[in-house]
């Protein structure tokens, strides 16, 4: 096997880490918009921690080729009433011939940083990360909600008939995940098969759609309350007085200050523009969510996110009402599902919330948050998800949706 290095990545190794995540990604039409992902890098440059704090670094061949690659995200964190910056990995990817030294990659980066905190998916991964002394916090829930039954799985064919005629049962690969036929993957890598799409057709469709619209209605004017959600421009001071007021009372969360939510949302994200809906009391800002939307797959297919849902502590009215009017705007643009990835919390929707506004949860491909500070208090805190107000937006894990 060739000599291999881990050394900081230049902006000479650019080509080639775009190159590497078409060999690991061949399947993605993202991987190939090399000025998308260089935006993506332009803005998290433009982090306040980024000149000091970011690091990339890469898996280097004798020949020069870029075999690996894995970033170090600082952030802002609240644990404890203390603001400490913590570090997560991101677009980690390895050539598969090198997977073995995908363990340099991350021995750099623990090496590196004091304090971690992760949110991934990959059970790859995530052994990883354990292995190198991260500790798992818990998972995120997955709460979904079908609004067009085009997004319907097919029906499974049942087992005796399968192997009767000697079929296969038909699957998409998830992101981060193989083909489950390659016998050289373990099991526990292998990703929950994603069922292809129904062609239901079109007057019942029709007839579908129309009683989950009747049906949504009536939830949201049962269930929803009737607080006033408007749309926002812009992340306003209030912004700053709600997080401070939850910070207050949330031993850990991400420092969501009005400055971190234009970083994260605002013009210069390659995520913008997203819909800013909140709930005010005067002046006051009692909660408020972020929503957006994919581009649309060669498939045909746009997903929904609430990338974040947060209300001062206590306020599931408010929760509701955000929920009801997500629903309504999602609605409207047309998409078939709503994805909502959360750790339950003070600040956040309850499962109730959820049930009775017609969202199912799906326990399958739920994101893992993981934890390692120097600290030895701060760990035993951060290591709790129900010491946290966190969502999916947070975190690295929603920083390569490409939205429209």
């Amino acid at each position: 096997m060739k000599k291999i290095v881990v050394r900081p990545a230049e902006s000479a190794d650019l080509p080639g880490i775009d190159k590497l995540r078409i060999l690991v990604y061949p399947h993605l039409p993202e991987s190939y918009d090399f000025e998308w992902h260089s935006s993506i890098w332009r803005w998290l440059e433009s982090h306040p921690l980024a000149r000091d704090e970011m690091h990339r670094w890469i898996l280097a061949t004798e020949e020069g080729e870029v075999a690996g690659h894995l970033a170090a995200i600082p952030q802002y964190y609240r644990i404890n009433g203390q603001r400490v910056v913590a570090h997560t990995p991101g677009d980690y990817q390895v050539l598969p011939q090198y997977g073995f030294h995908a363990l340099l990659l991350m021995r750099k980066f623990f090496r590196t940083v004091q304090n971690c905190v992760a949110c991934d998916m990959v059970p790859a991964v995530i052994g990883v990360e354990t292995r190198m002394g991260a500790e798992v916090a818990g998972d995120l829930h997955y709460a979904a909600k079908l609004l067009n039954v085009s997004r319907l799985p097919v029906p499974a064919t049942p087992a005796p008939i399968r192997r009767l005629l000697n079929l296969k049962d038909p699957f998409a690969s998830a992101r981060g995940y193989q083909d489950p036929s390659d016998a050289e993957l373990a099991d526990e890598h292998v990703a929950p098969p994603i069922r292809p799409r129904v062609p239901i057709p079109a007057p019942i469709s029709r007839l579908l759609n129309g009683g989950l619209r009747v049906i949504d209605e009536a939830l949201g004017g049962v269930f929803g309350g009737d607080l006033n959600v408007e749309e926002l421009e812009d992340f306003d001071t209030s912004f700053d007085g709600l997080f401070e007021k939850v910070a207050s009372r949330v031993p850990c969360l991400v420092e969501k200050n009005a400055a971190f939510l234009r970083w994260r949302y605002g013009p210069d994200s390659p995520q913008h523009p997203v819909t800013i809906l909140a709930v005010r009391d005067g002046e006051s800002l009692l909660g408020y969510a972020v929503l957006g939307i994919t581009i649309e797959t060669p498939h045909g297919f746009r997903d929904a996110y609430i990338l974040d849902l947060t209300t001062l502590p206590g306020r599931s009215d408010v929760a509701r009402a955000l929920l009801r009017e997500s629903v309504h705007r999602f609605r409207r643009e047309g998409v078939p599902i709503v994805r909502y990835r959360f750790l339950m919390s003070p600040t956040s929707a309850r499962s109730s919330d959820l049930w009775c506004l017609g969202f199912f949860y799906r326990n399958r491909r739920r994101n893992t948050l993981l934890t390692k500070f120097a600290d030895r208090g701060l760990h035993k805190t951060a290591n709790d998800t129900a010491n946290w107000s966190y969502g999916v937006g947070d975190g690295e894990a929603t920083f390569w949706l490409k939205l429209r």
